[in-house]
């Protein structure tokens, strides 16, 4: 693998403020809460690395996510989003913490009973440039 951003990358994380901060925009974004782990995807190629928001390795827990992030992303980028598992009456943490186990078996299995899904919401790098300086709006159109 052999990126503009390379793995481990530690994410930017939302901080909590007693109120909104001022801008020469007037501009805010606002995101959902999404009740899963975060992640960042490494594509290079054929080569697909998962990496938590701890810079800790995923790619092993969530088997079932590599084709479709294959089949959905170009050929070499970087993409911070979340995992998440959802059930009958919305997103599943308890399911999404059930995933992280030491067992292949049982990772497999899991993999086919509560299945993850990959939320995208910022392109870091793509092909050979690196966005991490470029402005969120940039990052989220390229996205």
């Amino acid at each position: 693998m052999d990126l503009p951003v390379m793995p481990p990358l530690k994410p930017m994380l939302a901080k909590a403020a007693p109120e909104l901060p001022e801008t020469d925009e007037g501009t805010f974004w606002f995101e959902p809460k999404w009740d899963g782990f975060r992640c960042i995807v490494f594509r290079d190629g054929d080569e697909i690395e998962l990496g938590s928001r701890n810079e800790r390795p995923l790619t092993r827990y969530f088997p079932e996510l590599i084709e479709p992030l294959r089949a959905a992303l170009p050929e070499r980028c970087v993409v911070d989003g979340e995992v998440v598992v959802a059930g009958p009456d919305g997103l599943d943490f308890d399911a999404l913490q059930q995933r992280i186990h030491p067992a292949e078996s049982r990772v497999n299995r899991l993999a086919t009973e509560t299945p993850a899904s990959f939320v995208a919401f910022d392109l870091v790098a793509l092909d050979d440039r690196s966005l991490v300086r470029e402005p969120l709006r940039d990052r989220r159109a390229a996205l």
